[in-house]
């Protein structure tokens, strides 16, 4: 379906944006990953997908803060695959503070990695898209970017701008055939996501267990916790034929979080 495509997934060495990596690489896909880690696990990962796929995958280490690095990983994916087809903006960190003591190069950081690495991303991608008249941008939002929790300012400031220049990149680009949609995940069981509820766990003085089944039993109406693989299928289905004319929206994977 997605056969020779090309496609970056940042903060793809782990939890979703890897699983999207590995789906996208199982379509046939030449995939650029991207994030950190060990480096010999990385090139374990890497080699591992591209042996079981049959497709070339390359990883860049760009660091998401810094424009320049940005701008390094858009032409490393154009110039070993001849093509920019698929962008899919994952990387992800977080830190959980109240505003009032939240500390200033966190936010900077927050800021820097979910919105402006998106903006600086798809800037630079789009051209290439233009050219060939197709692409597919899948944005990771999330469902604090429709609505808010507390000691997640930031994260929330940040992921409803993803929304909202989700929306504008897919206005502006729809003529070149090209869509943008952003993904909005409940709680998804990643590493990140462990280190959060350590964290909430830790400021409501609960003991961790008991504090993800409260979590997500509160905020999902269906009392399951959601896959990786349930997020990087609705890429799938975003990049494919029957998603063609699915742009500027944003889709829900998140258990009935936000049907409130």
């Amino acid at each position: 379906m997605l056969q020779g495509r090309a496609a970056l997934v940042t903060g793809s060495t782990s939890g979703i944006g890897y699983a999207i990596a590995e789906a996208l690489a199982a379509e046939g896909c030449q995939i650029m990953m991207n994030g950190f880690g060990d480096a010999n696990e990385i090139e374990d990962m890497r080699a591992a997908m591209a042996k079981r796929h049959s497709v070339e995958v390359r990883y860049s280490g760009a660091d998401l803060t810094e424009a320049d690095q940005i701008e390094g990983l858009v032409d490393d994916t154009v110039s070993a695959f001849g093509s920019f087809d698929i962008l899919v903006n994952c990387a992800g960190i977080q830190i959980i503070a109240p505003i009032d003591e939240f500390p200033l190069d966190g936010w900077d950081a927050m800021i820097a990695i979910h919105l402006s690495a998106t903006f600086h991303t798809t800037r630079l991608a789009l051209p290439h898209m233009k050219e060939r008249r197709w692409g597919r941008i899948v944005n990771m939002g999330s469902a604090h970017g429709l609505v808010a929790s507390p000691y997640k300012a930031p994260y929330v400031a940040a992921k409803h701008g993803v929304v909202g220049f989700t929306k504008a990149t897919a206005l502006e680009a729809g003529a070149w055939q090209i869509t943008c949609n952003a993904i909005c995940p409940g709680f998804v069981k990643t590493p990140m996501y462990d280190l959060q509820a350590e964290g909430l766990a830790e400021q409501e003085g609960q003991d961790l267990e008991e504090f993800i089944q409260a979590q997500v039993g509160t905020r999902h109406a269906l009392p399951n916790i959601i896959s990786v693989e349930e997020i990087a299928g609705t890429v799938i289905f975003l990049c494919s034929d029957s998603g063609r004319s699915i742009s500027g929206t944003t889709i829900s994977v998140d258990a009935g979080w936000t049907a409130t």
